[in-house]
Formats: structure tokens, sequence, C-alpha cells
């Protein structure tokens, strides 16, 4: 009896942590009209897709910029605080990311081990919109302060 509980007991754990899985996962339209850009300008597109893998969460992001140049960013990481590498931004080339809660993480953004950005990623409770918040500086040395939201695909 007691080991069938066991096994019962852990097959109940295996399934809650299925159940419990990022809500971050999926693909993510940036939504300009409820976005803003400080000082700006806006990117005319901006896509965010994160994907699980057996090395973490990986994060593409392809965009088009206010003067139409596309962009491809990629960035695998865990959620340990710790910096990974960052490739293809101009402004940072390391990134850490910190679990605060189910549905928000923190972030930080670095550029030849400075810290060059703050913010945070959070998913709405119905899971449908994320908002990514960050102050920083860009490469070119210009302070920045957005707030991007994007509507679930």
């Amino acid at each position: 009896m007691f080991k069938t509980l066991l096994i019962g007991a852990i097959l109940a754990a295996g399934s809650s942590a299925a159940l419990a899985a990022d809500p971050v996962i999926g693909t993510w339209q940036l939504n300009l009209a409820k976005s803003t850009y400080s000082p700006g300008p806006a990117p005319k597109s901006m896509t965010r897709t994160y994907a699980e893998s057996a090395q973490g969460i990986t994060l593409t992001i392809k965009m088009t910029t206010a003067n139409g140049m596309d962009s491809n960013t990629t960035f695998v990481f865990k959620e340990d605080g710790k910096p990974y590498p960052v490739s293809g931004s101009s402004d940072t080339d390391a990134a850490s990311v910190t679990r605060v809660d189910p549905l928000k993480v923190n972030f930080k953004q670095m550029r030849a081990g400075v810290v060059t950005a703050t913010g945070a990623r959070t998913v709405s409770k119905d899971g449908k919109t994320l908002t990514v918040s960050q102050k920083g500086t860009h490469a070119d040395g210009a302070k920045y302060n957005d707030v991007m939201v994007y509507d679930r695909q």
C-alpha cells in the first residue's frame, strides 16, 4: 500500500510540474499602440519567441527597426541570475534572468561585463499579454526607458 501511495504521489508531482510550465513559452507580437519608447523611435515590428530546450529557455527576437533594418537576437538562458551570452545585439553581449514569481522575471543586460540595462518581464494572469519594461543605455550612449507590450500569437 505504501509503495502505491508513494508512486501516486510521485506521478501527481510530475503532473503538477508539467502543468506549471513557464507561461512565457510561445510567440509574442509587439503591440505598438500599447507600447512606449522613450526617447524612441519605436521599431516597425518585433516578435519574441520563447522555447524550452535542454540548455534552458531560448529567446529569439526578430525586429524591423524604425529605419527598416531587420535584426535577429538570440539568447539561451536559465533563470538563475547568472550571465549568459546574447548574439545579434549591438547593445548587449550577455544577460542574466532571475525568477521573481510564476509570472515575472527580472533581468540585467550587460556589455563587456558592465550592466547597461535592467528590467522586468511579466506575463498577465490570463496569459494573453507580455509586458517587458527596461531602462538602460544603448551602445551609442543614449539612455532609454521602454515599456513593450506584446500579444500572444
